[in-house]
């Protein structure tokens, strides 16, 4: 394993989790319309994006739907309300914190917009902590595609072999892999039921150890075995 000299996090489900408020929006419009929004559906709108359609689905299935013009604005302002009130995902400043002091890069690359990951980042004194920070309006394709992870590297002037990506959804750790990069997956109480596409290391949650004991442990677990 090369010398790792930067770590590239995604945003949602892995700095904080809005994922989960979300998919309890949607479910509720969905007891609307008579109908259940399963995770088998939902999953395929994690950690991308345009991977899932909601508004389209309640309209094949029930013959009417919400007006998604209409409805999009107050979905977001929910939303928007209902991740403000969050904190950081357990170990996430910590991990930050030991990777500056360590002289990593640090990147944030995430397949939402600016205008959601920005306030944010900026909301818990982050915006300051990453040399880069890549949504998809930077690119023409998001996750699973690499073109995020390839783009922070490149802005962060690091080669892709020497990044470690930390993701919380399948979507993401295929992007991660299709870049060439070391992928550790931290899987939320949204994500942990689902496949997670060979990562190289599974975490509990970024708490669970020190920036120094990750990447031990990184290292033990792609180590050649005898």
């Amino acid at each position: 394993m090369p010398e790792i000299e930067a770590l590239i996090f995604d945003f949602d489900g892995l700095l904080i989790d809005s994922e989960s408020p979300l998919l309890e929006i949607w479910q509720e419009i969905y007891r609307q319309y008579g109908c259940e929004l399963t995770m088998d559906q939902w999953q395929h709108a994690l950690g991308t994006f345009g991977g899932f359609d909601p508004y389209a689905d309640i309209l094949a299935r029930t013959g009417k739907g919400p007006d998604r013009a209409t409805l999009q604005p107050t979905i977001r302002a929910r939303h928007f309300e209902l991740c403000a009130a969050m904190p950081l995902m357990p170990g996430v400043a910590d991990v930050i914190a030991d990777a500056r002091a360590a002289g990593l890069k640090t990147a944030v690359a995430s397949s939402s917009a600016e205008e959601w990951v920005g306030p944010f980042l900026r909301q818990h004194g982050l915006s300051s902590q990453f040399d880069a920070i890549c949504t998809r309006d930077d690119v023409k394709h998001v996750k699973p595609a690499p073109d995020l992870f390839l783009l922070a590297a490149e802005r962060m002037g690091v080669a892709p072999a020497r990044c470690v990506v930390f993701e919380d959804s399948p979507n993401g750790l295929r992007a991660a892999h299709a870049a060439g990069m070391w992928a550790i997956a931290v899987p939320n109480a949204l994500t942990k039921p689902l496949a997670l596409p060979d990562p190289h290391l599974v975490l509990d949650s970024l708490a669970v150890k020190r920036l120094g004991g990750i990447i031990a442990e990184l290292r033990e677990s792609i180590r050649p075995r005898a």
